[in-house]
């Protein structure tokens, strides 16, 4: 089988820990080179990893013609310019999330992948795991009846108040880091996007950033959700759907690959009190990576396209709005 060439830009620990050893699961894609503006970071990165070559500059790693795909984990500030180096390079672009920092930004990162004619898509690795078609599945099936609200929560308590993720400048704060995650889940769980969003935040004085979000998406068809992330909070990756005969619980909802065998619970509580408990299992991270593999060498719709990404960055766009103004935001 033809494996897809993959060059990464930075050695971030996200890359380190979770995508480099997912491509090289993969079944068509391996990792070929590694830059860093730090020569031996990137050696002992490359080293660690079984990379085969190094690079001492992002410049260096697009200028080579093996590398045909790069995965971009740099600070969210950069994800703009260095997705367009890299499509002008002709390289297909895997981006963290979140893409970008607005909306305005994405569209001219689509704009250099359209024009060069390569592959473009924002890693929400999260909703390649099964248990959300499992939940979707369900919710067809009438298991709780008509839904009525939703809520999801993704928080942490970040102790270091060096990290990056406070940095202002580089595109900090708990939305664009876990929060966005939520915004995605109830996206794709309702399948419909908001009409109007609310939202309120707790801005840190001294970073800039929003230590804690939390807010509502409203939808046409009358279904309520909320969502809240926060850097403040104990640890929770959740999400629970409710109707009019039940409950849906998801336990795990955004990283279950740190469980065993990467296992996701579905909690259903029926209106008679009744649990059921579902459970699916799934590698995330490389199936994502293969989704992506297999569009660039076999030309298949990406699961997650460029509409998508723009619809989920107008909403991410619509809530910092909200906490900002303090108003309601129509979309």
């Amino acid at each position: 089988m033809e494996k897809l060439k993959w060059g990464v830009l930075s050695t971030a620990r996200i890359g380190r820990t979770q995508v480099i050893p997912a491509i090289q699961r993969s079944s068509n894609g391996e990792v070929v080179a590694i830059a860093s503006r730090n020569e031996q970071t990137a050696k002992e990165a490359a080293e660690e990893l079984n990379i085969p070559r190094t690079f001492d500059s992002y410049e260096a790693l697009l200028d080579d013609p093996e590398i045909q795909a790069v995965y971009i984990p740099l600070p969210n500030a950069l994800h703009k310019q260095w997705v367009i180096a890299a499509a002008n390079k002709k390289k297909h672009v895997l981006c963290e999330k979140p893409v970008a920092i607005t909306s305005a930004e994405l569209d001219e990162m689509v704009s250099a992948c359209k024009k060069n004619n390569v592959v473009f898509m924002e890693a929400f690795m999260y909703q390649f795991h099964p248990q959300h078609q499992k939940v979707k599945e369900l919710i067809n099936q009438g298991m709780i009846g008509d839904v009525a609200f939703m809520r999801a929560s993704f928080s942490f308590y970040l102790d270091d108040r060096s990290n990056i993720r406070l940095d202002n400048q580089l595109g900090g704060g708990s939305m664009f880091d876990v929060g966005c995650y939520n915004l995605h889940a109830i996206r794709n769980i309702i399948g419909q996007e908001p009409s109007s969003i609310y939202a309120s935040a707790n801005y840190h004085p001294e970073f800039k950033v929003d230590m804690t979000m939390t807010g509502t998406l409203n939808f046409d068809n009358g279904i309520v959700t909320s969502f809240d992330s926060s850097f403040d909070c104990a640890p929770r990756q959740t999400y629970e759907v409710v109707g009019s005969k039940g409950t849906i619980t998801v336990t795990s909802a955004y990283r279950p690959d740190t469980n065993e065998d990467m296992t996701g619970e579905i909690h259903v509580v029926k209106d008679d009190s009744s649990v059921e408990i579902y459970e699916e299992s799934g590698d995330q991270y490389t199936l994502m990576v293969e989704d992506f593999a297999n569009a660039v060498l076999n030309n298949q719709h990406l699961t997650y396209d460029v509409t998508s990404m723009q619809q989920q960055m107008k909403v991410l766009d619509a809530v910092y709005e909200s906490s900002k103004t303090g108003k309601v935001v129509k979309l």
